[in-house]
């Protein structure tokens, strides 16, 4: 017989029961630091399983905090309670394909969590480390008959992904993940500062929406912001552009032109792509942030301007420096404050926010019959899982691609461009056999239980005699 079938949950609901005065305190306590626990937990699952995890924070969250939801139930002594809202969280996982061991894991990093949120003397309570276990492996029989009869549905089979109902937008970019949240912080500490910036990404993270959303936490965001991609001018005309020309300077110079220094003038400029702008350019621009102050090609009257520059480049600063594409003098004095952009397979957990918000920014767009209601898996999991070497430019132009060319109100594989749809995938997990899930209980017990029988076989709710029978069975036995 399978362990779904061997465990008794009568022991465990017991034992629970018995347990409230003891557990209570540590109980309370958790449900008391929510949000640092769930913090806690998500730090920990996603160092842990790394690339490699099936959930993003958004959806880890959803379910961890249900999970923590099930403390209620054993704080007042609902026994029948706990084990119903367990079972609900355990099919969560299942269905939405979190393979068993990964499952397992999300039970071991909740000890660990709630020993970080109980605090150090908590770590050196054998007490607590007991009440803490009892609590976590009651349900995993109950995760065990779960997944054993839920199975885990093909990526096929599984219904369409659905519109999250929030989808976090700071100043125009989209994203929750750990490091778009200290990207944040550092907007707003350079946007208050009203210092100049260099922002530093790849080619399609979203440099100029950094550069905006830095004017915008400013002191003036009512003031003009001015951008100019410096690779898009030719290096005659990049001067005249940036501190204008009075007329007759220059063939085609007909009337006077004030140039985007003056024309941000209380405001932002953006120079995006630095490095493509001549080194002689740059020598202007260096005084011009100096004096604060610029003369107009054909000029020899300086004009004061009072506007924060905010400048860019994909490539590496120093290496640009180095190949003589960048002035040090004026890395130096741009790079009052430096702001890196995470690159998109930096933030994947950023993917499905993202593809949602261009959803619906194409589908106000597009004259389209059908509006995207859906995400297939397969689909989802492709557009995870590519590499975007055009960061989030890309991922937009794919969705805005797989709207145009889609029939349906789902974005299916076959939508997106073949680039994306043709990349390996990770194939679904598998629901594990009954043998396979029996013996991953037995080794979780045994680690638990510094490999000590008595208490594993405890754990399980069952006998030693049966215990040792499973070792013998597994070629475990010693």
């Amino acid at each position: 017989m399978g362990v779904a079938k061997e465990i008794s949950y009568q022991r465990d609901r017991s034992r629970l029961r018995d347990e409230p005065p003891a557990l209570s305190p540590v109980l309370a306590t958790i449900l008391g630091e929510r949000g640092r626990m769930l913090r806690q937990w998500w730090e920990l699952y996603a160092s842990y399983f790394d690339g490699q995890r099936t959930l993003s924070e958004p959806e880890f969250r959803d379910v961890t905090g249900a999970i923590l939801d099930t403390l209620e139930s054993v704080l007042r002594g609902d026994t029948e309670g706990f084990t119903v809202q367990v079972q609900q969280r355990w099919r969560t996982l299942a269905t939405r394909g979190v393979p068993f061991a990964e499952a397992m894991g999300m039970v071991h990093l909740f000890e660990e969590s709630a020993l970080s949120v109980l605090g150090q003397s908590a770590r050196t309570n054998t007490s607590i480390h007991r009440l803490l276990h009892q609590y976590t492996y009651q349900g995993l029989p109950l995760m065990a008959e779960v997944y054993l009869q839920t199975g885990i549905a093909s990526a096929s089979e599984r219904p369409p992904i659905e519109s999250p109902t929030t989808i976090n937008v700071f100043h125009g970019l989209v994203g929750s993940s750990a490091p778009m949240r200290r990207l944040y912080e550092q907007i707003e500490a350079v946007g208050r500062s009203g210092s100049t910036a260099f922002v530093i990404g790849e080619t399609g993270t979203g440099k100029e929406l950094v550069a905006r959303a830095i004017h915008e936490c400013g002191p003036r965001p009512d003031a003009p912001f001015v951008a100019v991609n410096c690779a898009a001018l030719p290096g005659r005309l990049i001067e005249s552009e940036l501190f204008g020309h009075v007329r007759g300077s220059f063939t085609g110079a007909e009337a006077d032109a004030p140039g985007l220094f003056r024309a941000a003038n209380g405001g932002t400029l953006f120079l995006d792509e630095i490095t493509e702008m001549s080194v002689e350019a740059q020598a202007r621009l260096l005084r011009a942030l100096q004096e604060r102050t610029v003369r107009p090609v054909g000029s020899l009257k300086e004009m004061p301007v009072k506007v924060r520059v905010i400048a860019s480049t994909n490539r590496d600063p120093r290496e640009a420096i180095d190949r003589g594409l960048l002035r040090e003098d004026l890395y130096y004095r741009l790079n009052v404050a430096s702001i890196y952009v995470p690159a998109l397979r930096e933030r994947r957990d950023d993917i499905e926010a993202l593809v949602w918000h261009f959803i619906g920014m194409f589908n106000a767009k597009l004259s389209r019959g059908v509006p995207i209601v859906g995400v297939s898996v397969q689909a989802m999991e492709a557009m995870r899982s590519y590499a975007w070497p055009g960061n989030v430019r890309e991922l937009a132009n794919a969705t805005n691609s797989a709207l145009t060319f889609g029939k349906s109100e789902t974005i299916r594989l076959d939508d997106l461009p073949e680039a994306i749809s043709g990349a390996p995938i990770e194939p679904p997990a598998k629901v594990m056999s009954i043998p396979e899930a029996e013996r991953q209980l037995i080794v979780r017990s045994l680690e638990a239980s510094n490999g000590n029988v008595s208490a594993a076989a405890r754990s399980l709710g069952i006998s030693r005699k049966k215990f040792y029978a499973r070792l013998l069975r597994y070629g475990m036995a010693h």
